[in-house]
């Protein structure tokens, strides 16, 4: 019996269809580049102070003294952010012809929040949300909170949208999601408030991860087996780093969130043309029993090659046999079932969702760098290209675990050494950050493959699924790491390199599976290094020898 790659090898590997296939659902990911790193400059927080209204009728030397200083941990002292003299005081003190500092004790003056709003600089940004609703000083917990609920949608799509694709097709979800990314965009140019803006914005999230899961899917199910690596790697992962390096520039034109975000719905919106060239999966329309059209597309693409087609692709008994067969039922205790599936699926929770911190949290955390913001998102975009192609060459030779171990080594290092840096060598501190973006990429590309490997082919899709979501759950605390920043530059990296480094050691412990053999029963799995090797029983080792007999224990 011939399964479905066997069925269509008269089709190439890498003919026009096969290359069509690849560029062009690589270049849906890049709208997902846009959206899902836009509130970087969407949410910016520009430098602010406490706004005097004409009407107190100060003096001009009390005006430019009625906001009391603070000192950065740079040792510079600036305007407060969120204080001000009580305006009350120093008209009184102004009316009466009284100097400050000469006069009055500037120390010894009563404080009070900003009543009258805040002047923004626009030296950075023009508007962003944070300008519009004034998500500073008691209200900053919003910026973050917002950010955190996209992820939330991210979350929400991820769970969903594998079972949508697998009930309505693949094509039609992922133009469904595409419209959802685009036009939930659109929607949000015209919020009225925060929570409109941010309810929009989960949506937003939803359809993101949507499109990119479902593409993903379409794209391992039509390429060959030689294309599928390269595919999942360099291809959906450089083409989303290209939409996110595009996105520093379209915002470096566009100082406004309103028409930057109008800008950013523009590719989503280009690639409506894409369903007139993308088909449905030939697999999934088998599965549903749509056999003549998965014949027709196979039809197509052998002509698109210049190839002759046999004039029966699919025999009856093939046709009924290729349809999937009921498969026995697992349930996500069975990640769990015994001390060493529940330890490697522990770690493996534990790995994906700290190496999703670092990157989300350094990748938010660019425009907070020294220098210009718009040139630290692109180089933070742009290091993603050689770690993607980093992790693809080293998948293909060496030790899967201590290649991620290695990379996350280099990661976590170099950020811990961040704290040891002069203030005045900015360009070291910012060349380390990228370095460290490097290894916790090359990190998070490799986990895919590693994950996939290491679980038998029973739970082997519930198991990507439980730490893909667990990587969801790290993007949704990521936020808050660049919040501690606000208090201490240094702190979320710290707290970041210490991760991942810990991480990395925890990553050693894995079995490996590069150059094994793929188990197919939750008794084929490898031990956890330094666990106890069971002794073979009687039955264990019959089972060994002739692997058609099965024997389960309970």
């Amino acid at each position: 019996m011939r399964d479905y790659d066997e069925v269509t090898a008269f089709l190439g590997q890498w003919g026009p269809f096969q290359r069509l296939i690849f560029f062009l659902l690589s270049a849906s990911i890049i709208p997902n580049g846009f959206n899902g790193m836009s509130i970087v400059f969407l949410a910016g927080t520009p430098e602010h102070r406490c706004r005097v209204p004409d009407a107190a009728n100060l003096s001009s030397a009390w005006r430019n003294h009625s906001i009391p200083l603070q000192r950065l941990q740079d040792g510079r002292e600036v305007p407060h952010s969120c204080r001000r003299y009580r305006l009350a005081a120093i008209a009184n003190f102004s009316a009466l012809g009284l100097e400050p500092g000469r006069d009055v004790n500037l120390k010894q003056l009563e404080e009070e929040r900003c009543l009258d709003g805040w002047e923004f600089s626009q030296d950075v940004y023009q508007s962003t949300i944070v300008t519009e609703w004034n998500l500073v000083c008691e209200d900053n917990w919003k910026t973050p909170l917002t950010t955190s609920l996209f992820f939330v949608g991210v979350l929400l799509g991820s769970f969903v949208s594998g079972q949508l694709s697998d009930r309505f097709g693949r094509k039609n979800i992922l133009f469904a999601t595409m419209a959802v990314q685009t036009g939930f965009s659109f929607v949000q140019i015209f919020s009225i408030s925060w929570e409109m803006f941010t309810v929009l914005f989960v949506i937003v999230g939803m359809g993101q991860i949507s499109n990119y899961v479902v593409a993903f899917i379409l794209g391992t199910e039509i390429l060959g087996k030689s294309v599928r690596i390269i595919f999942s790697t360099l291809g959906v992962c450089t083409f989303f780093a290209v939409g996110y390096m595009l996105l520093p520039l379209f915002a470096y034109f566009i100082r406004d969130w309103r028409m930057l975000l109008l800008a950013l719905t523009v590719p989503g919106v280009l690639c409506v043309p894409l369903w007139w060239f993308i088909p449905e999966s030939p697999r999934w329309l088998i599965s549903q029993r749509r056999f003549q059209e998965a014949e027709d597309i196979i039809q197509k693409a052998a002509k698109m090659n210049n190839i002759v087609a046999p004039v029966v692709i699919f025999d009856p008994v093939e046709l009924q046999q290729l349809t999937p067969m009921k498969q026995q039922k697992v349930f996500i205790l069975d990640l769990f079932r015994t001390r060493n599936i529940a330890t490697i699926t522990t770690m493996s929770v534990l790995l994906w969702m700290l190496t999703s911190v670092g990157y989300f949290a350094l990748s938010l955390n660019s425009p907070n760098l020294h220098g210009d913001a718009y040139l630290n998102c692109f180089l933070s975009a742009l290091i993603e290209v050689p770690a993607y192609f980093t992790a693809w060459l080293l998948l293909r030779t060496l030790p899967r675990r201590y290649c991620i171990a290695g990379v996350l080594f280099l990661g976590g290092g170099v950020l811990l050494l961040i704290q040891l840096v002069p203030a005045d060598y900015d360009f070291l501190s910012i060349g380390l950050v990228m370095l460290g973006k490097f290894g916790i990429t090359s990190a998070f590309s490799m986990l895919y493959v590693f994950t996939a490997e290491l679980y038998p082919t029973l739970v082997r899709n519930m198991a990507v699924g439980v730490t893909s979501m667990a990587s969801r759950v790290g993007s949704i605390i990521a936020p808050y790491f660049v919040y501690l920043g606000a208090y201490n530059k240094i702190l979320p990296y710290i707290l970041m390199g210490s991760l991942t480094v810990l991480i990395g050691i925890i990553t050693l412990l894995f079995p490996e599976s590069f150059g094994m053999t793929l188990p197919e029963n939750l008794e084929q799995m490898q031990s956890v290094k330094g666990f106890r090797s069971e002794k073979k029983t009687r039955e264990s080792m019959e089972k060994d020898e002739n692997p058609k007999v099965i024997i389960t224990t309970f």
